[in-house]
């Protein structure tokens, strides 16, 4: 007899391979449209954040008044997440003129601070305790600090530190192989490595997305915005419907 019921899931997904690779279409899909928006619609960084500020606010509600897990909602509310993410770290990086390296610094320190004030409030960062309106409020603010940490962070490499959008790509895909072998092969802390390489999968996202869109003189492929967002959203639906997303167990 199947003992799992609704109220023993949490409202979040099961991290498989399925959810792995939506978290990257969906990073990437957050850096094409967040430019679509900023850049190719010429709204600007400000203004753009505050729209998809305003959609991620929304969504975010939606999420928490939702009873159980919604695989489209939860989607939704992540690219929401990653859209607000990369014009709110173009913003911080470019408009406020405190570059990369002290944007990246910053969102670190709002991030370490989300997740240290989340386990001293509730005992525990494990997305399997997601399943409280005050848990997933913890959840979604340190998501929405990763995401913003993440464009800095590939923004940073691919260009300050001059390794080009392919050569960050690597890297930050090699820092993601190197933290699923210590899943495998460890005894590291699941937990750790979850936001370890949730965090990472945000910096792939976003140098991918650089190099879909940016002009082919700054190592992109120049495609339109327009196309590769609209790509990328279609692909996330395939993987959604070839790796069905489930809601995870609920910690007690």
């Amino acid at each position: 007899m199947n003992t799992t019921t609704e109220h023993t899931l949490a409202k979040v997904p099961q991290v498989t391979l399925g959810f792995w690779l939506i978290k990257i279409a969906a990073t990437t899909l957050g850096e094409t449209g967040g430019d679509m928006v900023s850049m190719s619609m010429d709204l600007g960084y400000l203004v753009s954040t505050l729209i998809f500020a305003i959609i991620f606010v929304a969504f975010v509600a939606a999420q928490i008044k939702a009873r159980k897990f919604h695989p489209v909602l939860y989607w939704a509310t992540i690219i929401a997440t990653t859209t607000v993410g990369t014009t709110l770290a173009d913003f911080a990086d470019r408009s406020l003129g405190i570059g990369y390296a002290g944007g990246s610094t910053l969102l670190l320190a709002l991030l370490g601070a989300s997740l240290f004030t989340w386990q001293r409030t509730l005992g525990s960062v494990s997305v399997n305790t997601v399943a409280t309106p005050k848990a997933e409020a913890f959840y979604w603010t340190t998501i929405m600090f990763s995401q913003t940490l993440g464009t800095a962070l590939g923004d940073w490499t691919a260009d300050t530190e001059g390794l080009g959008y392919t050569g960050a790509a690597i890297l930050f895909g090699t820092a993601l192989a190197l933290i699923a072998a210590a899943y495998y092969w460890t005894k590291i802390s699941r937990v750790a490595l979850f936001w370890a390489a949730f965090i990472l999968t945000r910096p792939l996202g976003a140098v991918l997305g650089d190099f879909l869109d940016k002009p082919e003189a700054n190592g992109g492929m120049e495609l339109s915005r327009y196309a590769a967002t609209a790509v990328l959203l279609g692909l996330i639906v395939v993987f959604m419907l070839v790796f069905p997303q489930r809601a995870a167990s609920k910690s007690h």
